[in-house]
């Protein structure tokens, strides 16, 4: 969330930058604002209070040592009136700092200065494009007609033990998908990053640090008689390792990855765009997270997205990246990138990845802070990217690699597979 800090300092700013995430927050931060006044008000009254207390209760020994009994007893009085009076402070105080915590989580984070305005999807702006599109015939099948084909996927049998949204991977399929994970978690070894196997289920406080509570909390599956969550990414559990961390310079930047099997309540829908493994409530992705230094966290972020890049690279994919316009972006996020691999049977683009930086949004809710070369205590940078979610990749793999002879896997995998064709 933002600071106090920026908000007192910065009010007018960050109104206007709100403005490009279709946010008006001139009522909320003039709330805060008149709320952290109060706050400060009663702060420097409890703190004059008490320093009365003090004075008062010092001066009592002195009086009766010198035998001044009743002024010592009047002495005792306006001490214990006073300790009320410290109890309705503490009260209100108390009081004023969660009514601001309140409003201060409503707020979205800033975006950052280069994120274009836009309202919708359709505003987004294309950073780069590349691959080639392959030639299919006519009669190209759509993934959900070639998984049901070689028997690589069942969604009904999916729909039958769970519910929609479920499919069971088999055989080839099976394989494939694992095959996927295991060169997405191989890449990003050889990369740098510490290979993390998290918790799926995370308690509140963690879905609080990183953003999903309370803004998401209909789109998480929630355990209510344990009060767990499960996790809609790995970026939850895998930040909140650094949660109430105080982390040396020297120790960044840190760069983990991490395997989940990922939850999600979407809300329902019907058509083309959802079926097979266009959405899921269960799906398999591979996250990175890196917590960098504030002045390192956009060269930090062009790597990332470099680095996802040669992923879909690698799989023979063409792909496109989009910088998100205000109005697509997350409510956590400072600026996005969305990683989209074309689906030649659908003839559609299919989003794989999202690669964002957080600054400071998420560190300070985590207070996740590092203590710099002057032995300051400063947050942290945050930033994640799916490096990469694996159902559209998979539908794409399928759709675009389709041929007579059987669907042809990318020569990257064939290690991992043990194959090279589906038939």
């Amino acid at each position: 969330m933002l600071t106090l800090k920026i908000i007192n300092e910065q009010r007018d700013e960050v109104i206007r930058r709100l403005a490009c995430k279709n946010f008006d927050a001139k009522e909320i931060i003039g709330q805060i604002i008149d709320a952290d006044g109060r706050r400060k008000a009663t702060q420097t009254q409890l703190d004059a209070t008490l320093a009365e207390i003090k004075a008062q209760s010092k001066s009592i020994g002195a009086l009766m040592k010198e035998g001044r009994k009743a002024e010592a007893e009047s002495a005792r009085a306006i001490v214990s009136s006073l300790k009320e009076s410290t109890k309705q402070l503490d009260v209100l105080l108390k009081e004023t700092e969660e009514k601001i915590q309140s409003l201060l989580v409503l707020i979205p984070n800033l975006p950052h200065e280069s994120v274009p305005e836009g309202k919708s999807a359709e505003d987004n702006y294309i950073e780069r494009i590349g691959g080639e599109i392959p030639e299919l015939p006519t009669d190209a099948q759509p993934h959900w007609e070639l998984a049901k084909k070689y028997d690589l996927i069942d969604f009904e049998l999916g729909v039958k033990i769970t519910g929609a949204g479920f499919p069971v991977y088999k055989g080839k399929g099976a394989r494939l998908q694992r095959s996927l994970i295991n060169f997405f978690l191989d890449c990003a070894r050889d990369a740098g990053f510490t290979e993390i196997q998290p918790p799926y289920v995370v308690n509140a406080a963690s879905g609080f640090g990183t953003g999903q509570l309370p803004d998401k909390e209909g789109q998480m599956y929630h355990a209510q008689l344990d009060d767990l969550y499960l996790i809609p990414t790995a970026e939850v559990p895998v930040t909140n390792i650094y949660r109430d961390v105080i982390l040396e310079e020297k120790d960044l930047p840190i760069k983990n990855a991490a395997y989940s099997a990922c939850f999600r309540r979407e809300a329902g829908s019907y058509g083309k765009d959802v079926r097979g493994l266009n959405r899921l409530h269960q799906f398999d992705k591979v996250e990175i997270v890196c917590i960098e230094k504030p002045e390192k966290s956009y060269e930090r972020l062009d790597y990332m997205v470099r680095y996802v890049q040669t992923l879909v690279e690698k799989l023979e994919l063409p792909w496109r990246i989009l910088r998100l316009c205000g109005g697509d972006m997350s409510f956590t996020s400072a600026l996005t990138f969305d990683f989209e691999v074309f689906s030649a049977a659908q003839k559609r683009w299919l989003e794989v990845s999202s690669v964002s930086n957080f600054e400071s949004y998420q560190a300070n809710r985590l207070k996740c802070r590092y203590r710099d070369a002057d032995r300051k205590i400063q947050l942290c940078h945050t930033l994640n990217g799916s490096a990469l979610a694996l159902p559209r990749i998979m539908a794409a793999l399928l759709e675009n690699n389709q041929t007579a002879e059987g669907i042809r896997i990318p020569k990257i995998l064939t290690p991992y597979t043990g194959f090279e064709i589906i038939n």
